[in-house]
């Protein structure tokens, strides 16, 4: 299929010059000659798509000599996050969990406060007071029916019901 068509080679390539900002962009079109031979025509269809061969011009690359000039020393600080002002409620949950385990509200209550310990310690700070405050509420929930449920018991115990 290809007979009677003239191959040029390409010319030897070298490394690019410049920095990938420069060699990215498209080399200038030349004006073609009104009239080609058919290999003059491949050969400069094959030079527009090469970035780096030899009839480009060798330019000094403008932003090589920008990185040279420009230092700026930086300095990072890391910040942790404070996470000592976060309440566990560790002993008040024990204390839900030991002697007022209304429907397992203690238990949950304990788990959330020992997630908050390892969100902590992961500098989650996040996590943690989201935790914290479902340590607390579970706390408070358990603590409030658990102690409405031994008034319960004693109001029973001291009124009971067969008297009526």
């Amino acid at each position: 299929p290809f007979e009677g068509v003239a191959w040029t080679p390409r010319p030897p390539q070298g490394p690019p010059q410049g920095c990938f900002a420069c060699i990215a962009k498209p080399p200038a079109l030349r004006q073609a000659s009104p009239v080609l031979s058919p290999s003059s025509a491949v050969y400069l269809m094959e030079s527009k798509s090469c970035k780096g061969d030899s009839l480009r011009p060798a330019v000094q690359c403008k932003h090589s000599v920008e990185k040279k000039t420009m230092t700026n020393p930086t300095t990072v600080i890391e910040i942790y996050p404070d996470t000592t002002e976060v309440n566990d409620y560790y002993l008040w949950s024990i204390f839900n969990f030991v002697y007022l385990n209304f429907c397992c509200l203690g238990f949950i209550a304990l788990a959330y406060s020992l997630k908050v310990r390892d969100k902590k310690l992961l500098n989650d700070l996040n996590g943690a007071v989201e935790d914290a405050k479902t340590a607390r509420l579970f706390n408070i929930t358990s603590s409030a029916l658990a102690t409405f449920c031994i008034i319960l018991i004693f109001i029973f115990l001291r009124y009971p019901l067969t008297d009526y």
